[in-house]
């Protein structure tokens, strides 16, 4: 690369060896573009754009003349010094080569015939272990890689075929999980959502057993008051019980989501890579999703807290008054209230001892059985069903207020 130089008070730029190698050539000094003839010999001047343009060149032609491997690149295996980047890679010899020794492959006639492909990483991976062959076909009945030898030896009469095809149909059905697994992991935060609604719910329900009980045994003075604190911990107890179901349910749901999360992303790390061989062999370990739970039927019931108040009550001596048991149904009856619906009662459903109303709003006692004594021989309560059936809330607080305003029929 010459030096830059510019003739004084003249627009044209020369290299300085050059311009003056072409005077020792002349008889007058004269410019060699615009032909102006000098008196004296010129003394060039240095062009400093020019020179700082020029010696960056020559700096990037010395690095392009010099490269060095980077992470991600293949390596030249003949390189014994300083490892140039592979340009190709054998699929004969299982070598990878810079462009210099590259040049028996350009050159020699045998090696000329060797498939030369794009630089690849670890060749050693991609030969049989048994033949010492190339993979380059895929068994679909044992689903691994394997060489042209192979396929008349331990897989005669397996179907195989080339990678690529099998690569493309693996590829499918990858994109086929890689939409799956985000919708497991939706169901399984909205199962998240449903176990923490039903604790809220069962977090309410004790709230409110708790404080109607608190109301009875606080009106039955220091005799109480023992039946209140047993009360209190068996429904604490339910309610804890509960909790930790819930718990337990969440923390696997977590982890199913972390291990669902982690094979999307290996799904996706697969779904771009362009390596058959890699991508077949991952494959494999990739095509069943982890172990999940049937979260379908998993629900996190509420306990129940009926009867638990009259079993505690139960246990109180017999001096307690009516005024307790007055205590008693107010805050029972309170307590299912808030279950109540507006029914229409089916009187197809209606025991023979009962008389329903035109309206079917209204039911008494009175009516002539219509049923064996087989048929009624385990009722405890006479009741009957709304129509639809609207929920087992809504039969509950019928059954309750027929037991009691008909106890007396």
């Amino acid at each position: 690369m010459c030096s830059a130089a510019r003739l004084p008070h003249h627009v044209d730029n020369f290299c300085r060896t050059c311009i003056t190698k072409f005077w020792d050539e002349q008889v007058k000094y004269k410019c060699p573009v615009c032909n102006q003839i000098f008196d004296t010999k010129p003394d060039p001047q240095v062009n400093t754009l020019l020179s700082e343009l020029a010696a960056q060149f020559r700096t990037t032609v010395r690095v392009k003349e010099q490269p060095c491997v980077e992470p991600a690149e293949v390596p030249c295996d003949f390189c014994t010094g300083t490892q140039q980047k592979a340009v190709k890679s054998c699929l004969e010899c299982f070598i990878s080569f810079c462009q210099t020794h590259l040049e028996p492959h350009q050159r020699v006639a045998v090696l000329k015939k060797h498939r030369l492909v794009e630089p690849m990483d670890r060749l050693e991976d991609r030969m049989c272990k048994k033949h010492n062959r190339l993979l380059e076909l895929f068994c679909q009945t044992e689903q691994v890689c394997v060489c042209l030898l192979c396929t008349v030896t331990d897989h005669k009469s397996h179907p195989v075929v080339p990678l690529k095809e099998e690569y493309e149909v693996k590829t499918a059905q990858l994109g086929k999980m890689e939409a799956e697994v985000p919708q497991m992991i939706q169901e399984r935060k909205q199962k998240i959502k449903e176990v923490k609604d039903r604790v809220e719910l069962s977090n309410k329900d004790a709230d409110r057993e708790i404080a109607d009980g608190g109301q009875v045994f606080t009106a039955l003075i220091v005799c109480v008051e023992k039946c209140r604190d047993e009360f209190n911990q068996t429904v604490q107890e339910k309610l804890k019980s509960t909790e930790k179901q819930a718990e337990d349910l969440i923390k696997e749901l977590e982890q199913e989501i972390e291990d669902l999360t982690n094979r999307c992303s290996e799904v996706k790390q697969l779904s771009h890579t362009e390596d058959h061989l890699h991508f077949l062999q991952t494959f494999r370990s990739l095509k069943d999703p982890p172990p999940t739970r049937d979260w379908t039927t998993v629900e996190v019931r509420p306990p129940s807290y009926v009867g638990t108040l009259r079993r505690s009550l139960d246990q109180l001596e017999e001096t307690l008054n009516m005024e307790m048991k007055k205590l008693f149904d107010d805050a029972e009856l309170k307590r299912v209230q808030q279950y109540e619906v507006d029914v229409t009662l089916d009187p197809d459903t209606a025991n023979g001892w009962l008389i329903l109303s035109e309206d079917g709003k209204q039911v008494h006692g009175g009516g002539v059985g219509r049923y064996s004594q087989t048929t009624l021989r385990d009722l405890q309560i006479i009741y009957l069903f709304s129509r639809g059936r609207a929920s087992l809330q809504g039969d509950f607080t019928l059954r309750y207020r027929l037991k009691t305003r008909l106890n007396g029929c």
